[in-house]
């Protein structure tokens, strides 16, 4: 029997173990970080370098495999690939090393690193990685753990091109090894593949080429640089320099206006420490940052280097943004110019001071966790600005059928209407167009129907058409600054400047009608044109045949014109087919989508020379069209198509962002399918307008967030929100008797218009009237008082009465002891009973006043909501008035 009972309760310790660490997931890896790796330099132990707690949560151990350095400022570099090919996350750092044994360590991520078994010199001849290395963490001085926020983690894996983290660690002086021990430094990496709302940053701003004169007191090292991508928002960051720096400051300016990220001692324990504000960092913000050094106790220059003799200036930034546009690095390398830094705070210029002590007492041992230095939680997705969204269908769009022909083209006028270019009854085929590219079907003559139409993009309604019997084959179109028209039909090859006011006028015709030629006079198939909203130069793609652009003045004059760039001259591709431009207003650029070579070049409006490329496998060969927005650093809008070589990709749009080429999103329709998507337009609020020239339709998409939040129809009535539930209450007890019952929220419409009383009352002085409206605001609140405490306590004493009463009656007809079992619908509980309602719970004034004429409990107690038509009404749907009110009242006691 003591057996048995040892063996049940060997049992029961062993399953409450096993099921702690299953309700735990981390409980295993914190065992194992406790227990394994207490002693960093301790290379006796055996490891498991990784571990996995459940399904998604899993560490990686990553450690120099017991090295002893032969010489001073050795750096010594080891790779180890990421343990899985899907997209992960390592959302915690834990350092294992001491100041003693190691100067620094640095973790990078690549995808290609120098070598990938044992360790190697990567100090000398070799690097890091192969490719761009992009810093992922530091740590130096015995600095303390830092912990990332929630919802926060650096992306590896998958496409991120961060297939290894290469490791690498500075030994700075080798006295340190005097004893022959060996070395097995590292960190830890927590990780997971649940999908983060944030993805982790690390900008470095570094000087690269400080010197510090022999003995000067002062020298200041400054950085600069102008903020290219979409929003971040630092939430840590770290100084670092050698033994001569003194002060590290990193700002943001915005306006002139100088925001601290962080200020520190370089000499205290390097770690991320918090950011000081809470701010974001936007396109066109300068980022900048000042070393303070001292070249006092030297008797040579000092020069940036790796050496403990050289010195360092750096200011890392770790950054967090949306996981949909996030750029995993970034840098800076500018010498910042005196004329801002004249500007810079004055507390940049002071020295921290730092004992010895202070210095000691922060010198690592197990990390306890008062030493974690805990990070601010991100921002939640309603508090980050230009959050990032997907772009969705818009299915009820447009309200009313658009009689249209292949669309062709769209732009938008300066009140924000969308402007459809139509081919009517005319259908681009194969015989329309000769190999010359001359028009094979002038005998249909022009197009008779509208093509030009103006509608109203919140609904879809028509609000002004134009252009009859003047194209042959529209192509493209867009507005200049006073919203005129500038049109190009591939068929007459012409590009047509026309008046707005739906009167068709003519202000200005480029090349000759039907007349194809690749002089300056004319064009061949010309697709699309952009204006220059400052200076009113036009740019023309031209197009089918000559592949190239073309700038003309305001007036039509000829300017200029290129082919396509490459940032290799040695291997430049002209373009095949550029067949739509947007002009980048904020960076005076112009873009191109060369639409067979299946990519956006990019060049300065002014001089024609060559900017970027963007290319990416997702648009499938072919670019149809793009549009710019200048929001969130600029982004670029394209649909892609279906290549005539048969390579197949999926017809989409994309959001693609212009500093860092990233498709941030790709869109396309729900209840439908792109066939040819052909033109794109974006509107101010960030909804887009796709035209397919193979559907003859226009398909709109809004960002998913405000999709969430659109009007919902019920019943062929808009359901409007409620602002106050409080004032819908109120509205409704006042005037009892009036309001129709079908209508609830007519009837809040209707109490809020003035009354033709109102209308009739005399003239009054603001003072005056301010004056009779509060006293008037005053009496109706204090009428409407009474009127509830009337109807509330009147029915309430003639209950309580007719209680009593009936309470004395029964006590003198039955006694004390007797309890009445049932009750007269008639009676105080028939009463009571009513007003309790069905479940008899309390006093339910929706359903009391339910009864009265005019008014039902859904008008009272229910308010329509944006979801209400898609949520099941229990109540209302399974009782009627009549079966609650004829359920038999609840028995009541005597007692």
């Amino acid at each position: 029997m003591g057996v048995l009972g040892c063996s049940v309760l060997v049992f029961a310790l062993f399953f409450q173990c096993h099921s702690r660490s299953v309700q735990n997931p981390m409980f295993r890896f914190k065992r194992f970080q406790d227990n394994a790796w207490s002693d960093p330099n301790d290379c006796s132990r055996t490891r498991q370098p990784f571990v996995l707690s459940n399904p998604y949560n899993f560490s990686l151990d990553i450690r120099i495999p017991g090295v002893i350095p032969t010489e001073s400022d050795s750096y010594y570099c080891m790779a180890v690939p990421v343990p899985t090919s899907q997209e992960a996350y390592i959302v915690d750092f834990v350092p294992h090393a001491t100041m003693d044994t190691a100067h620094h360590m640095i973790l990078y991520g690549c995808k290609t690193p120098y070598a990938s078994q044992g360790y190697w010199d990567c100090g000398k001849e070799l690097g890091t990685c192969r490719d761009q290395a992009k810093i992922m963490y530091a740590w130096a001085r015995n600095a303390p753990p830092t912990k990332l926020p929630k919802d926060v983690g650096f992306k590896v894996g998958g496409d991120t091109r961060i297939n290894y983290f290469v490791l690498q660690i500075h030994y700075g002086d080798i006295q340190n090894f005097r004893d022959h021990h060996r070395d097995c430094s590292g960190l830890t990496l927590r990780m997971t593949s649940k999908r983060q709302p944030f993805i982790a940053g690390m900008y470095l701003m570094m000087s690269v080429d400080t010197v510090i004169p022999p003995g000067k007191k002062v020298t200041n090292a400054d950085i600069a640089c102008t903020y290219p991508s979409s929003p971040m928002y630092p939430f840590a960051f770290r100084t670092h320099t050698h033994s001569l720096g003194k002060v590290v400051s990193g700002y943001r300016v915005r306006n002139g206006q100088w925001t601290q990220i962080g200020r520190q001692s370089p000499l205290l324990p390097q770690a991320f420490y918090p950011v000081t504000n809470t701010i974001d960092v936007r396109n066109g913000d300068i980022l900048a940052a000042r070393c303070v050094f001292t070249g006092e106790g030297r008797t040579t220059i000092t020069q940036i280097g790796g050496t403990s003799g050289d010195e360092m200036c750096n200011f890392y930034i770790m950054y967090y943004m949306d996981n949909s546009r996030g750029v995993p690095y970034m840098n800076c390398r500018d010498d910042g110019s005196s004329e801002l830094f004249r500007n810079i705070p004055s507390e940049a210029n002071i020295p921290i001071p730092v004992s010895p002590d202070h210095m000691m007492s922060m010198k690592h041992e197990s990390a306890p966790h008062k030493d974690v230095v805990e990070l601010q939680e991100p921002k939640r997705e309603e508090d980050v600005l230009d959050q990032g969204v997907h772009l969705v269908e818009v299915s009820d769009w447009p309200e009313a059928e658009l009689q249209l022909g292949q669309v062709s083209g769209l732009a938008l006028n300066s009140n924000s209407n969308l402007i459809i270019f139509h081919r009517g009854d005319h259908i681009w085929g194969i015989n329309s167009f000769n190999f010359n590219g001359i028009y094979q079907q002038k005998d249909l003559g022009p197009i008779q129907q509208s093509t030009i139409m103006v509608v109203d993009p919140v609904k879809g309604k028509v609000l002004k058409a134009s252009g009859r019997n003047m194209f042959y084959m529209p192509h493209g179109i867009t507005t200049d600054m006073d919203d005129n028209y500038w049109v190009t039909d591939v068929a007459l090859h012409q590009v047509f400047k026309l008046s707005s006011d739906g009167k068709d006028r003519q202000l200005l015709v480029l090349g000759e009608a039907f007349e194809p030629g690749s002089d300056k006079k004319h064009f061949c198939q010309p697709t699309d044109v952009a204006v220059d909203p400052v200076t009113g130069n036009v740019y023309v793609s031209d197009g089918y045949c000559n592949s190239r652009i073309l700038k003309f003045s305001p007036e039509g004059k000829y300017i200029s014109h290129w082919g396509a760039g490459s940032s290799d001259r040695k291997r430049r591709v002209s373009f095949l087919i550029p067949h739509s431009l947007t002009f980048l207003p904020d960076k005076r650029e112009l873009c191109v989508a060369d639409r067979d070579h299946g990519r956006i070049q990019c060049f300065m409006a002014d001089t024609g020379e060559f900017v970027k490329e963007i290319k990416k496998e997702q648009f499938g060969g072919e670019v149809f069209a793009i549009a710019y927005s200048p929001v969130q650093g600029g982004l670029i809008y394209a649909v892609n198509g279906v290549p005539p070589d048969g390579q197949v990709a999926p017809l989409q749009g994309f959001v693609i962002n212009y500093s860092t080429k990233e498709i941030l999103d790709s869109f396309s329709p729900d209840t439908q399918e792109f066939k040819l998507p052909h033109d794109i337009v974006v509107t101010a609020d960030g909804s887009v307008f796709v035209g397919d020239a193979a559907s003859d339709s226009v398909i709109k998409f809004v960002q998913s967030a405000k999709a969430e939040h659109r009007s919902v129809k019920k019943g062929g009535i808009e359901v409007q929100e409620i602002e106050e539930t409080e004032a819908f209450v109120q509205a409704n007890l006042k005037p009892l008797p009036k309001f129709p019952a079908q209508h609830p929220v007519a009837a809040v419409q209707r109490i809020q218009e003035p009354s033709p009383k109102e209308h009739q009352q005399p003239l009054t002085a603001p003072e005056e009237k301010e004056t009779t409206k509060t006293a008037a605001n005053q009496s109706t609140q204090g009428v409407s008082t009474a009127i509830i405490i009337t109807l509330l306590l009147v029915p309430l004493v003639v209950v309580i009465t007719i209680g009593a009463f009936i309470r004395w009656k029964r006590g003198r007809m039955y006694g004390d002891d007797c309890q009445v079992k049932s009750e007269p619908s008639g009676s105080a509980g028939g009463i009571l009973g009513k007003i309790r309602g069905k479940a008899a719970g309390g006093l339910n004034l929706g359903n009391f006043f339910a009864t009265h004429k005019g008014y039902t409990r859904q008008g009272f107690d229910r308010l329509s909501t944006e979801g209400s038509d898609l949520e099941k009404d229990d109540e209302d749907g399974t009782d009627s008035e009549n079966e609650e009110y004829s359920a038999p009242p609840a028995p009541m006691s005597s007692s």
